[in-house]
């Protein structure tokens, strides 16, 4: 984490110049897994989606989609309401602050990435 801050503080033109494999260390791995990164994705561009939404945008079984959401919400990547529709339960999911902020630093680290391999 040291080393992150220690990037993050760098010119832009310096952290470019970083190995791609330093870049590489610097994912967020709790974002990097797919089905993660695909709800924190899917959750930037809407207000909010229903469990039963992302599960089908995202092709996922009921369980997996549980144990990954629960690990966003842990983090507090990702918020979650549950509430009731009539008498069918509606789980909600939105993404906070510090998820908006976690996977913006993960596409950062990403696009160096890639401009690092390209320049290689």
């Amino acid at each position: 984490m040291r080393k992150e801050r220690e990037a993050d503080r760098r010119r832009p033109e310096e952290r470019d110049r970083t190995p791609a494999s330093s870049h590489a260390s610097g994912l967020d791995r709790l974002i990097h897994e797919r089905l993660r990164l695909g709800i924190v994705s899917a959750l930037a561009v809407n207000e909010s989606l229903s469990f039963g939404d992302l599960k089908k945008l995202l092709g996922t079984s009921d369980g997996n989609l549980s144990v990954h959401a629960r690990k966003l919400e842990e983090a507090e990547y990702v918020a979650c309401t549950k509430s009731f529709a009539g008498r069918l339960p509606r789980t909600e999911y939105r993404l906070t602050p510090a998820g908006r902020r976690a996977l913006e630093r993960y596409l950062e680290h990403m696009e160096a990435l890639i401009r690092a391999t390209r320049e290689g």
